[in-house]
């Protein structure tokens, strides 16, 4: 096992990571930026070392810092959190070339699910169900025989990206070679590669995702989360287990997880990310080569602590889990954002009063506190509010409650946005769909 483990990350996930290497026994590395220098994960950590000035590609995304503080920290491993560099296959390398341990899997496997393309060939080997699609689209040409097979809608994709940029529905065969052309513009901007391809598009689909571990011989699917209520493709509400599948779906969903999560020999925590459609049909998406934001409620219903065997897996230890876990009980999460509840815009500032929710079935995973200043220069989660019940109903309820103990002052939240979310018809019944907040 390690005995020292630098955090290249910041936030709650940081404090996350901390955490767990405390409750086993082993020392702890926190970086940050200068605007960091007062962040909760800089306090708790046994060491800290300042990386840079605030802007990521100067600090957090800076490969040199990150291994320099490694070396003169003499830490032996580095966990990467989510975000910034986190599925970088490039870290994972140089990572391991100096002498280091990656907490994450192996960077062959990060680059190749990193390539949806490639991604979607390797599970179809892998018997796992995906939409119609394409390879690399080079022409306009091409685009549209590929709609003449496929059929409109379609949804253009970036081959190495994610979290919404590079996409583009197409539903207007005349509309396509300009969505393309804007497309490839976003995928270069976003993730430095043009590539994109086609995929039939689903109308108002189910976002589930399988949480799965690996030690690079066996696998787990340790259940399934929903991800439906989403913004411009950014999740917001994640519960578990989902409502929107019966226990023999569920059954094979898991099955079909696992089996891939095996043959690619995966090493460390991932999440398989599916569509379901109005059939009831699931078609894999992507795969994350990562913790993953809504990890908790998965952790909430099993009772596992992810982090801690993702850093055993890392270790070399062999993966302890078996699939007769059985889940108890329903858990929610939503993300507190510091922005703007009618435009969206981010909303840096003080912090002058704050109150955090607590009581039975009560988690925050938070790194803010009253006086503490959001920097302008990082993602806008706050906090990530989950609550465990018995049920899916008692769940609501418990969430309804802690939401209106949950106080920031000082920066603009989505707090009522999430009042207005689990008060929703749909919302209550089960209803869910990636489209929820259009009906809002």
């Amino acid at each position: 096992m390690f005995k020292k483990v630098l955090i290249a990350n910041r936030g709650e996930i940081a404090l996350r990571v901390i955490r767990a290497c405390r409750e086993m026994g082993l020392r702890s590395v926190a970086v940050h930026s200068t605007a960091d220098e007062n962040a909760l994960h800089v306090r708790f950590a046994d060491e800290k070392v300042c990386i840079g000035p605030p802007p990521a590609r100067q600090s957090y995304n800076f490969i040199p810092a990150l291994i320099s503080a490694a070396e003169v920290t003499g830490a032996d491993a580095i966990h990467p959190g989510y975000g910034f560099l986190s599925e970088s296959a490039e870290f994972a390398e140089v990572v391991e070339k100096c002498g280091l341990k990656w907490i994450g899997p192996q960077a062959a496997l990060m680059r190749m699910m990193g390539d949806k393309v490639a991604a979607r060939k390797v599970m179809t080997e892998s018997g796992v169900p995906i939409l119609p699609g394409t390879g690399v689209i080079e022409t306009d040409r091409s685009a549209q025989e590929a709609v003449e097979r496929i059929g409109l809608p379609v949804i253009i994709k970036a081959v190495g990206g994610g979290g919404g940029r590079g996409m583009k529905i197409v539903e207007d065969r005349d509309r396509l070679s300009g969505q393309l052309a804007a497309a490839r513009a976003e995928a270069q901007a976003g993730f430095n590669n043009p590539k994109v391809y086609l995929e039939r598009y689903i109308g108002r689909p189910r976002h589930i995702e399988v949480q799965v571990l690996g030690d690079g011989q066996t696998a787990i699917a340790m259940g399934e989360r929903e991800c439906s209520i989403q913004r411009r493709h950014q999740k917001l509400v994640e519960e578990a287990p989902s409502v929107g599948i019966d226990d023999e779906r569920r059954k094979e969903l898991l099955r079909v997880a696992r089996k891939a999560t095996e043959a690619i020999g995966y090493r460390t925590v991932g999440t398989l990310e599916f569509l379901l459609d109005e059939d009831k049909k699931f078609y894999f998406m992507e795969m994350n080569t990562r913790i993953q934001v809504e990890h908790t409620v998965t952790e909430e219903v099993f009772g596992v602590d992810l982090v801690r065997e993702q850093i055993r897996l890392a270790a070399g230890e062999p993966l302890r889990l078996r699939g007769d876990l059985r889940s108890r009980g329903h858990a929610i999460e939503v993300r507190i954002n510091a922005e703007d509840p009618v435009t969206f815009a981010p909303s840096p500032g003080l912090i002058t009063a704050l109150n955090l929710p607590g009581g039975l079935g009560v988690r925050i995973d938070t790194h803010i506190y009253a006086n503490y200043r959001v920097p302008p220069h990082y993602d806008s989660l706050l906090a990530k509010l989950i609550v465990r019940a018995d049920n899916r109903p008692a769940a609501i309820q418990r969430l309804r409650r802690a939401l209106a103990e949950f106080v920031v002052e000082g920066v603009k939240t989505n707090i009522d946005l999430h009042r207005r979310i689990i008060d929703h018809p749909d919302f209550i019944a089960g209803r869910l769909d990636t489209h929820l907040l259009e009906r809002l």
